[in-house]
């Protein structure tokens, strides 16, 4: 498909927000001062305050026919598309139409906390709107606003899936608008994404995002600049006829399920790359993998869980001395060997099938461990990726070759107009006004949160803790409870659907393998006595609704089998629970050989803490629970470092490439 654009379109498609250096010293101080200020409680209160009024201003449109309200949005539409003076006082007016018209056509009417959270949007905030109150609606409400300006407008979703959902629902709200609507999944080809994102609000994912952004640039080339391909077109006349990318440029964005967008992926960058054979590597990692077979653990090599890596010790380098000559190529160098082997040993001691991959069709699928889902288009660099498969006895993929990289909390540095919302963000509030100047607000629930928050019970093994897993699910299952069981691995899950068959209890698991029936497995996880075992993936996008009688017994029951390293997430989970003021209970069964506290407490600690619940088991409770909160202190801590390293490496590729605004990401 041709796509022609004026010059005003031209220049749009390639530019955006410049990324300036982060403060520190004494301008950081003030960052983070103003960051403070923008977070005060009356913030919230105005938001409130003017959600009442427009929540007032409903009444004159309840009886307005839809050409009348066609009509009306019309006039709102040209106020706010031309920008001009007073453009901001229509927006309450407007919200207060698109209330009627969500209502007429969604069969929804935004509650005032959604329109709380609507106008936080729309002021460039990140709204925490817990599990089920709205979210989605929310942003459609704002995004008919930012639509209106005629700007690229993106919605960015966690998933396809949710992408093509969302779109969809709000399909009627947006037409009715005068707006079109598009979404992008990872199937499609470059015209189906070119026509998705030429509409006035396309839904998409942050990796086909950043990705198509990337392979814009690459298309583009030197003529990323605007200037640049203004004075080309002197010549070539041509050049302003035809687009070969696919985006049409970086204006707003509004991201869902922000905190795992901006904080959890934030250290994976989007790697653009090409293959290409390399057979004396192959050969490499095949030879590293068996000399790593014959070392000895705590002789030749030390395994650091905290921070996962492996330490060769002198017998270690030793040895590898010794046998280097064995290897291939550039890798007989004793460097290049230690390389080769300590990553091989990475794969067997810190790598394992149902955790951080998993095998399917003869390939290994990395396995994201902050949502459970798996990731077919990703391979991990520098030959790691190659050790795995050898490892697992798989045939070798091709190496990559990276032409273009860039990290998520770079890219949506770049929009002019940025918010986000989600159901757990208050943890991190400080790092999104730091990096992305993205101010907090909480916005409170529409009725009063009823869940139960139980106490955790901590068990000194893990076998006793799925023990008492099953125990407490054959309970619930007795009671008529549903019961949701959140663990952390497909391994798991597996694991504990073989002891509920055991007991003859009937279950549905939900993982990165069994994951097609997702929405339906979650929608009726709320059933009478449902038993329903789910990775991070049950956390997102879809809500569990009571069944008929089943809030007479108490809602559904969420029981967490470990703790995660952010806390923020142990908040998703819990937040299944409780919707819209329904009746439900949380609770969390971990042991002392759960992977938090094995990568961040000593292990002289550890037998200590499980001495202290032996022989006084209500204290030694007290004092577990303090070791996990400890522990997620450390791990937090320590990724929140790693995302700051993520954004020196950004700055250092800036200056080192000469990348500029309009030269390249």
């Amino acid at each position: 498909m041709t796509q022609v654009l004026t010059p005003t379109c031209d220049r749009w498609m390639t530019e955006h927000q410049d990324v300036d250096e982060l403060p520190h010293g004494l301008d950081g101080l003030a960052h983070r001062i103003v960051g403070m200020f923008k977070r005060r409680p009356g913030v919230l209160i105005r938001l409130l305050d003017d959600a009442r009024l427009v929540d007032e201003m409903q009444s004159k449109f309840d009886h307005c026919s839809d050409r009348i309200l066609r009509e009306r949005l019309a006039e709102y539409r040209s106020v706010v598309r031309r920008g001009a003076r007073g453009s901001e006082e229509v927006v309450f007016p407007a919200l207060a139409a698109l209330r009627e018209v969500a209502h007429r056509q969604l069969g929804m009417r935004p509650y005032v906390v959604q329109l709380a959270g609507s106008l936080a949007l729309h002021r460039g905030y990140l709204a925490e709107l817990v599990t089920g109150e709205g979210k989605t609606l929310a942003a459609g409400l704002t995004a008919v606003l930012e639509g209106w300006r005629a700007r690229p407008c993106h919605i960015v979703t966690a998933n396809d899936y949710l992408a093509q959902r969302d779109a969809g629902w709000m399909g009627p709200l947006y037409r009715f608008c005068g707006l079109t609507v598009g979404y992008v999944s990872g199937e499609f080809d470059q015209a189906r994404r070119r026509e998705a994102y030429s509409r006035d609000v396309a839904y998409t994912t942050s990796k086909e995002l950043v990705a198509d952004f990337l392979r814009d640039r690459l298309i583009l080339g030197k003529f990323q600049d605007y200037t640049r391909r203004e004075a080309l077109a002197i010549f070539h006349s041509d050049i302003m006829k035809r687009a070969p990318t696919v985006l049409r440029g970086l204006h707003t964005a509004i991201i869902d399920e922000a905190d795992h967008i901006l904080i959890d992926e934030a250290v994976t960058p989007v790697i653009i790359s090409g293959r290409h054979e390399n057979a004396v590597f192959k050969q490499a990692c095949s030879d590293a993998a068996e000399i790593a077979g014959q070392m000895e653990l705590n002789r030749d090599f030390t395994v650091d869980h905290g921070y996962r890596t492996i330490e060769l010790s002198e017998a270690g380098e030793d040895r590898i001395a010794k046998i280097a000559d064995r290897m291939p190529g550039l890798w007989k160098a004793h460097r290049r060997a230690a390389e080769l082997i300590t990553q091989a040993l990475e794969a067997r001691h810190l790598y394992e099938n149902g955790k951080e991959y998993v095998v399917q069709d003869d390939k290994i699928i990395i396995v994201d461990e902050f949502t459970g889902r798996l990731m077919h288009q990703r391979t991990w660099r520098e030959g790691l990726h190659q050790a795995v498969e050898v490892k697992e006895g798989l045939d070798q993929t091709d190496l990559t070759e990276t032409s273009m990289r860039l990290s998520f909390q770079k890219f949506f540095r770049f929009f002019r107009r940025l918010s986000g919302m989600s159901g757990t963000a208050r943890e991190a509030a400080p790092e999104f006004w730091a990096v992305y100047r993205l101010p907090f607000v909480s916005i409170p629930t529409n009725r009063p949160l009823c869940r139960t928050q139980l106490p955790a019970k901590i068990f000194a093994s893990e076998k006793e803790k799925w023990q008492a897993v099953v125990t407490e699910v054959r309970t619930m299952h007795e009671n008529g409870r549903p019961i949701l069981v959140g663990v952390r691995t497909v391994r798991q899950s597996e694991h504990l659907s073989r002891l509920l068959g055991e007991q003859e209890i009937k279950h549905a698991v939900l993982n990165a393998v069994r994951h097609r029936e997702e929405a339906q497995i979650i929608a009726g996880a709320g059933d009478e006595g449902q038993v329903t075992i789910a990775t991070n993936m049950a956390g997102r996008g879809t809500d569990i609704v009571l069944g008929r009688g089943v809030a007479k017994k108490g809602g559904l029951h969420v029981l967490a089998t470990e703790y995660h390293e952010a806390g923020r997430i142990d908040r998703q989970l819990y937040g299944r629970s409780g919707r819209q003021g329904d009746p439900g209970s949380s609770i969390t069964f971990a042991s002392l050989d759960d992977e938090l506290l094995v990568r961040y407490v000593p292990r002289a600690v550890r037998i200590q803490l499980a001495r202290v619940l032996s022989r006084d088991p209500e204290k030694g409770q007290a004092v577990c629970r303090s070791a996990f909160r400890g522990a997620q202190w450390w791990a937090t801590g320590r990724a929140s470092r790693q995302r700051k390293q993520i954004l020196k490496v950004d700055t250092w590729l800036d200056e080192s490439l000469s990348f500029s605004s309009g030269g390249g990401p």
